[in-house]
């Protein structure tokens, strides 16, 4: 195609090719075509979400839940010395709460919620790939595909941080690269519409980047690296000239501001989730950095990420990344150029991509699982834009430049992959294989009970090969490189609903569904013993809906005789009447009673 020039030695975001921008009635049928393309990517995430009733990615769904909970004034629920959950993303489901009437209703919710915003990856997408030089068809067809990666998919099914989080970066990326591209300071070399139109675009642009970066920031601890990243290009901006110190410091005061004021948000969660204070991963992080071992562990970690992002997009996302890597560090003249504005941008991705990996890995606590050493959802919020530059490169780059970059993103994968190895050794069949960690790499394998990292390097090194050479057909290749890459897409999707979701439901409705026992309506507190495993603590306070949660250690305090419902630890060849400790209080009862897989708990109520 004539869309095949070399795109390696391009920028990673090259302006748009006017000659695609959609104009008259073909507007109106762009705009026919994003409506529907996203009314069947919320379909398909509703679709793949309907089974879905409970949380059971905890406790970071149950974290989520109960802070929307909060603020939309419910109860408390003590989860005291976990991780905090910040309430930016909760903010965000408070409508689930506003109209749902039981906890499933409002679960349910969420993931509509969930899908609505995720589904937004398609014209985001898209506008990406145009960006990058990709013509508007093929751009249409490949933001699809991206729209449909598990690391964009899958975790929509969840109530988790990771259904939004890879739209804000995509937006917020196209977004500073709307404000650094700009007119300059003077106002003068505007190539379209007048000067002043294009400064209030560029302000804008600038605003909303900033308002993304801090409503990430309220949101997961992964916004501190985009918020720094974000400051230091803003700094770039100003003494390279690109902008004016005025427009900068308005851009930066809806940074700082939407910064604040979601600090304040957090901070307003703190006294009802975490009355006796939180697992504090800050004193991870300083050993982390002031110990050698420390610096092994976050290095090994952090490469494990990205291992992990290579292989879940069959070496795609590698490419991109080889590609980004190349455009910052490529000589690129004088700063003050576009060449210099992508340099910059591109040094930000990858500081974006850098500091995630390691951070997280600094802060990541020893959990004796697999998924320490290996684990692909801190990464997804910045993987779909890899994949898209990586798209760009095979469909754009000359045959040299594209196996330069192949043969890069092989070498790069195998790499890490041996770092893995070489850090982790026979902790990698020893440790404990959870299989929510592994959605991609499970469908690689064929195998949901054991982790092969070399079987996994090699199928997704293999499907890179594959989709290389069946993109570079004379004739429907790109056609055949877009449907194996969202045949595979949607197959990771499908068999990971099929074979991690839907069992992890059943087994938690199994083990805590207390709706056929109580009215938990009548229960306004549950009171929780700390000897009850912390995923059945939780459950129980997210099937008592609208009660208050607290937790209590029943080795030293006696249950709460206040509390409406009161959950025991059930030890083993006692009888379920005998679990309350020194005997029932009059007027108290048992109402269910289980012994699971992961701890045996009995249900007292008055």
């Amino acid at each position: 195609m004539s869309t095949r020039t070399p795109a390696v030695a391009r920028p990673p975001v090259a302006p748009p090719d006017r000659r695609d921008v959609p104009t008259g009635l073909s507007r109106r049928r762009w705009a026919w075509l994003f409506a529907v393309g996203w009314l069947a990517q919320v379909g398909v995430r509703l679709w793949l979400g309907s089974g879905q009733t409970v949380p059971v990615a905890t406790p970071d769904e149950s974290g989520y839940l109960f802070a929307a909970r909060v603020l939309t004034g419910g109860p408390d629920a003590d989860m005291s010395s976990g991780t905090v959950y910040r309430g930016g993303y909760p903010l965000l489901l408070t409508p689930a709460f506003w109209f749902g009437d039981d906890p499933v209703t409002v679960y349910r919710g969420a993931l509509v919620i969930n899908a609505l915003v995720s589904a937004a990856m398609l014209p985001l997408a898209f506008l990406l790939l145009r960006r990058l030089g990709v013509r508007g068809p093929w751009a249409y067809v490949f933001a699809h595909v991206t729209t449909a990666l598990p690391c964009v998919v899958f975790y929509s099914e969840f109530v988790l941080t990771d259904a939004v989080l890879p739209v804000i970066v995509m937006g917020w990326l196209l977004l500073v690269h709307t404000w650094l591209n700009g007119p300059p300071p003077s106002g003068s070399g505007s190539s379209g519409g007048s000067p002043r139109g294009s400064s209030v675009r560029a302000a804008l642009a600038g605003a909303g980047a900033s308002a993304l970066v801090a409503y990430t920031y309220a949101s997961h601890s992964r916004g501190a690296i985009l918020l720094a990243v974000h400051g230091a290009l803003l700094a770039t901006a100003v003494v390279c000239r690109w902008r004016s110190w005025r427009a900068t410091f308005l851009v930066g005061a809806v940074a700082a501001a939407g910064t604040a004021t979601g600090t304040l948000l957090n901070r307003s969660l703190l006294p009802h989730m975490y009355p006796h204070g939180d697992n504090d991963l800050g004193d991870n992080v300083v050993r982390r950095l002031t110990t050698g071992d420390g610096w092994g562990w976050m290095l090994s970690i952090g490469t494990g990420q990205v291992w992990y992002q290579a292989v879940a997009t069959g070496g795609v996302a590698a490419i991109g990344l080889v590609a980004v890597a190349f455009a910052a560090v490529r000589p690129a003249g004088a700063l003050a150029g576009a060449a210099g504005r992508t340099r910059a941008l591109a040094l930000g991705l990858l500081a974006v991509v850098g500091g995630i990996a390691f951070a997280t890995s600094a802060a990541l606590p020893v959990e004796y699982r697999i998924g320490n050493y290996a684990y692909g959802r801190y990464l997804a919020t910045v993987t779909p834009v890899l994949f898209a530059v990586g798209v760009a490169v095979v469909l754009r780059a000359s045959h040299r430049a594209l196996l330069w970059a192949v043969a890069s993103a092989a070498a790069m994968t195998v790499v890490a992959a041996s770092v893995v190895q070489w850090y982790a050794g026979d902790l990698l069949t020893q440790y404990t294989y959870t299989v929510f960690d592994f959605p991609e790499t499970s469908f690689l394998t064929w195998d949901w009970a054991s982790f092969r990292l070399w079987d996994a390097t090699i199928t997704a090194l293999a499907l890179l090969g594959a989709s290389v050479a069946v993109a570079r057909l004379r004739r429907g290749g790109l056609a055949l490189f877009a449907g194996v890459s969202a045949v595979v897409a949607v197959a990771m999707c499908v068999t990971a609903t099929d074979r991690i979701a839907r069992p992890l439901v059943r087994d938690e409705l199994a083990h805590t569904d207390l709706r056929g026992s109580v009215d938990l309506r009548a229960r306004r507190t549950i009171a929780v013993d700390w000897n009850v495993p912390w995923t059945i603590r939780l459950s129980h306070y997210y099937w008592a809906w609208w009660g208050e949660g607290t937790v209590f250690d029943a080795r030293w305090v006696p249950p709460p005789r206040d509390a409406d419902m009161v959950v025991l630890a059930w030890p083993k060849n006692v009888p379920a009447a005998a679990s309350w400790p020194r005997g029932a209080p009059p007027g108290w009862r048992v109402v269910d009673s289980r012994r699971t897989v992961d701890g045996d708990w009995v249900a007292w109520a008055r």
